[in-house]
Order: C-alpha cells, then sequence, then structure tokens
C-alpha cells in the first residue's frame, strides 16, 4: 500500500455486533449504521480526515455526544442516547461494564420509504397521470403538500429559538461565506470540473461587492444561528406522522451555524433538482411567513447556488475522475439560478373569500414566485384583535407589503401580493412600484356569488386554520364600497379560470409573459 492510500479501519467489531444483533449494516463514508429492525446503532469510522478527526476513541465519544446534543433539538424521539460498546472486538457489547472500546449514537430505526426523497419518489408516482381518469381541473393537495407545509413553521421555529452567534464570531461574516463559496469552486475546478465552474466564479466575483453589506447586516442583526447545516431530501423524514429533520453535521461547526436562509435554501435546492419547484416554492413560501424573514430574499439566491455546488462537488467525488455523477445534475439546476434576474409584480383584487389564496397558491408553485400575504403581515404587525381590519391597521399593513414587496422585487424575485386590494390608489401605489423596478405589472381578477363569499368564510373560521380572520361582517363592509376595476386596468388584469384543467399552469404562462409595455397609461 502506497502512503498516498486511504486505510481502511478494522471491521471485526461491526461484524460481529451485526451477527449478534442480526442487523442489517449501512455504511457512509464516515460512519456504520446498524439496524436491527427496532433499534439503529451508528459508529463513527476511526479515521482522519481533512474535514474530520475520528482518530481516537476519546474524538469518537465527543463527537458522538455533539451528534446527539445537535439532532435531539430537532427530533428527540429519534435520538436516544451515547451507548458504549464493552468486551472486545471480537465479543462486542452494546452497554454493560468494563472498559469502553467504542461508542455508539443509539436512535430508533424509522421505517423504509420515510425518508423525504423517497416520499417523494412516492408522490411521483401518485401524481402520474392515469388515462383511465378524466383530467381534474387542478390536483388536490397531496399530503406530502400538508407535510412541507407543517414542517415550514416547525423549522422556522427552530431557527428563532436556536442559539445565536456572536456578532464578533466568524460564522455568517462576509469574508467567511464569500470564501466557503469560493473553497468549493476551487475544489470543483480541483477535480477537473474548471470549465463547469468558471462561469459560477464570474457570478460571486459580480455578486459578492453587492451581498457583503447585506451579509454583514445579517450578522450584527443576531440573524447567525447553529441550525442544521444538511437540510437535503435525504436528512428529512416522516417520523410519528410529521417531517422532522434529522443528521445534522456535528465534526464541523463552521458548517452548521450559518444564517437559517442557508438552511432552508438547501432544501429548496434539493427539491428543484429533483424537478418539484412546485415544492420548493410551497415550502420556500411557508417558511417566509412563518418566519418573516423576507430582509433575507437578497442573499437567497446566493444560498441557492452555493448549496447546487456543494452537491454538484459531492455527487463528482463519489462518482470518481472521469465517471459522471449519479442523480439530479445540480449543475445544470445552477445555472438558471445565475441568469439575470427578471423580476414581476402581481396584486390580486376581490373581496374576502373570492379565492385569492387559493389561485396564488397554484400560481406561486407554477411560476416560482414569492408570495407576500396581508392576512399574514397583518396578524405580524397586530396579533390578534378585533381592530385588525380598521382603517390605520390596513393602511398600516398596505404600507409594509409595499416594503417587503420592493425588497422582493430589488431582490430579483417575481412577487405576488395577495391582499383584497379594493382602493384603486392603492393598487396605482403597487403599480408605480413595478415601474421604479421596471417590472411588469398585473393584476390578479378573484370574484364569486356572495352566498360563495358568505359559505367559505363560514367554512374557514370553523377550521380556524387559516391566518384571516375576516368574516361575514367583513365581507359586508367591503362590499358596501365601490370595489370594480378601472377600465384602463383592463389590458393588465388577468382571470382566473379554475374550472378549466391545466388553469394554473396557462395563467403561470400568462403572467410571466406579461412585459411591462401592458402597464403603461
Amino acid at each position: 500500500m502506497t502512503s498516498s492510500s486511504p486505510v481502511q479501519p478494522d471491521t471485526t467489531l461491526i461484524e460481529h455486533l451485526c451477527q449478534q444483533r442480526r442487523a442489517r449494516l449501512i455504511e457512509t463514508h464516515i460512519s456504520w449504521v446498524l439496524l436491527d429492525g427496532h433499534d439503529a446503532w451508528k459508529i463513527k469510522k476511526p479515521l482522519r480526515l481533512p474535514f474530520l478527526d475520528a482518530s481516537t476513541l476519546a474524538l469518537r465519544q465527543q463527537l458522538c455526544e455533539e451528534e446527539l446534543r445537535l439532532n435531539q433539538r430537532l427530533a428527540p424521539s429519534l435520538y436516544l442516547d451515547v451507548t458504549p460498546i464493552t468486551g472486545t472486538p471480537n465479543a462486542p457489547k452494546l452497554g454493560g461494564s468494563g472498559p469502553v472500546i467504542d461508542y455508539a449514537v443509539h436512535m430508533r430505526q424509522f421505517p423504509d420509504g420515510a425518508l423525504l426523497c423517497e416520499l417523494l419518489d412516492a408522490d411521483q408516482k401518485q401524481r402520474a397521470t392515469d388515462p383511465s381518469q378524466p383530467p381534474t381541473p387542478q390536483p388536490s393537495p397531496s399530503l406530502l403538500d400538508a407535510q412541507l407545509d407543517n414542517f415550514a413553521p416547525h423549522l422556522a421555529a427552530f431557527h428563532r429559538h436556536a442559539d445565536i452567534a456572536p456578532a464578533t464570531s466568524p460564522y455568517g461574516s462576509p469574508e467567511l461565506v464569500e470564501r466557503t463559496t469560493r473553497d468549493v469552486l476551487r475544489n470543483l475546478t480541483d477535480i477537473g470540473s474548471e470549465a463547469l465552474s468558471a462561469p459560477f466564479a464570474a457570478w460571486l466575483n459580480a455578486q459578492a461587492p453587492l451581498l457583503r453589506p447585506i451579509w454583514a447586516q445579517r450578522q450584527s442583526q443576531g440573524r447567525i444561528v447553529e441550525g442544521h447545516g444538511d437540510l437535503h431530501l435525504a436528512n428529512v423524514v416522516l417520523l410519528d406522522g410529521t417531517l422532522t429533520a434529522f443528521d445534522c453535521i456535528e465534526f464541523d461547526p463552521g458548517l452548521r451555524w450559518g444564517d437559517p436562509l442557508s438552511d432552508v435554501a438547501f432544501l429548496v435546492m434539493d427539491l428543484m433538482a429533483h424537478q418539484r419547484t412546485d415544492l420548493a416554492y410551497r415550502f420556500l413560501n411557508a417558511y417566509l411567513d412563518a418566519s418573516g424573514d423576507h430582509a433575507g430574499l437578497p442573499v437567497l439566491r446566493h444560498y441557492l447556488v452555493y448549496r447546487a455546488l456543494v452537491r454538484a462537488l459531492v455527487a463528482r467525488i463519489k462518482a470518481g475522475k472521469g465517471q459522471a455523477p449519479a442523480g439530479p445534475d445540480y449543475l445544470a439546476l445552477a445555472h438558471p439560478l445565475i441568469a439575470p434576474a427578471s423580476p414581476r409584480l402581481l396584486i390580486t383584487h376581490g373581496v374576502s373569500g373570492s379565492g385569492k389564496t387559493y389561485v396564488t397558491q397554484a400560481l406561486l408553485e407554477q411560476a416560482g414566485a414569492v408570495r407576500l400575504r396581508s392576512d399574514v403581515e397583518r396578524k405580524r404587525l397586530f396579533g390578534s384583535s378585533p381592530q385588525l381590519y380598521s382603517l390605520d391597521r390596513t393602511q398600516a399593513t398596505y404600507t409594509h407589503l409595499h416594503d417587503l414587496a420592493q425588497r422582493s422585487l430589488q431582490a430579483g424575485w417575481p412577487t405576488i401580493v395577495d391582499a383584497t386590494f379594493l382602493d384603486h390608489d392603492e393598487r396605482e401605489r403597487f403599480r408605480h412600484l413595478a415601474a421604479t423596478q421596471s417590472a411588469p405589472f398585473a393584476i390578479l381578477h378573484c370574484e364569486a356569488p356572495r352566498t360563495t363569499l358568505e359559505a367559505r368564510l363560514t367554512a374557514r373560521q370553523h377550521a380556524g386554520k387559516d391566518a384571516s380572520d375576516a368574516d361575514v361582517n367583513v365581507l359586508a363592509q367591503q362590499l358596501q364600497r365601490d370595489t370594480a376595476l378601472h377600465i384602463e386596468e383592463a389590458p393588465y388584469t388577468l382571470h382566473a379560470s379554475t374550472d378549466q384543467p391545466g388553469w394554473a399552469q396557462r395563467l403561470s404562462q400568462h403572467w410571466l409573459a406579461m412585459d411591462t409595455s401592458t402597464n403603461q397609461q
């Protein structure tokens, strides 16, 4: 064996533990995982690598304890304890007395098919068109849609309560964020992907000066937290009926201390890479609704690109020199993300219960857009109170929405503002905002018979699951006003015929095809 050859760890202990527990073995680059049908036992390989040192018993114990601490924040029912391994390599014992020869992270074993990547495959098959069934106007939300909707606020709460990095630490600093991205690009070059990485290096050179002040601001504001660090599809599992993140990075603090939107971007990017842009934007918007972190939209695109580059590097390393990587083409995904941004603005128009949120949910998934909901932002500003729909609070809400929309457009995102927009002056204010950003502007008109409106609001109130508190009394006040669109707004007004198959795709295509010429008056 030459000095450059990797040293293979002795597997005697692992082989005997597998025999004892009749366990199935899964081997990763740095660990062995034994599955006995009820429990999982994760044992660190005694390795010293450029990014990891587990070469001594003391270091492996420390890594196991850190893995337990980190993952019990997100998955306490999955991560049980750190179990010492006693005995000898030929006769090992999990637990017991006597000298310790190694350590294992003790976990519950979850069933096959429970990983989010596996759930995604199953969802794809379920959504496959059955020629024997008639087409439906719009697919009903799947179980996976609902699970992601629930996971997003759970992740936002985790980030909100996670430990915050001191402003004086290097974590989240412009220098570290930029250097980490350049390191990935350099590594891609070193494995023979220089031509592939060159466009991203040029993009980073152009973007970094613009983003450094925002990175610095987020660091000084205490936005940098001890997050997950590796939130791709295979590190989220359906556990006890709920999507749960697991397998945080324990061996390198610099990879888990960072901007929460870097965690979010990893999962969003991986959903995109697996051809589920609809779920990617569904999850992103659910997270932003829960966290309110629209201030991070200017740096989100960088984190999406960075995460795609990381996965591209990992895939190429696994494939070996000269071999095509398996799985999604992450570099192919990253190229559109560095293309010039094309922001556009769409506002809704219609009284409460007219279907604005339903239609814009489908639209944001089809078009890949950021949505700002008045019902969500009103509560963020004022909480829940009987005065939520007073004139002064309504005006303050629209001013807040205007500020958020401006930030989103400046960051290059297609943006939807979901609000009633019954006042012409308010619509004009947002049309002017779009013009200042050289962004196409559209109004999405929604309407329904009054009996339908009242039935929807009553059902929504009884369900108690929607952000809106509008009831039939609020509706009556809205209907007393002159809510009609003006004739000059017709050229840039869209209508959704939701009773026709494929309406969401057609609506998205219509919106994305609009240009600024239709917005001139």
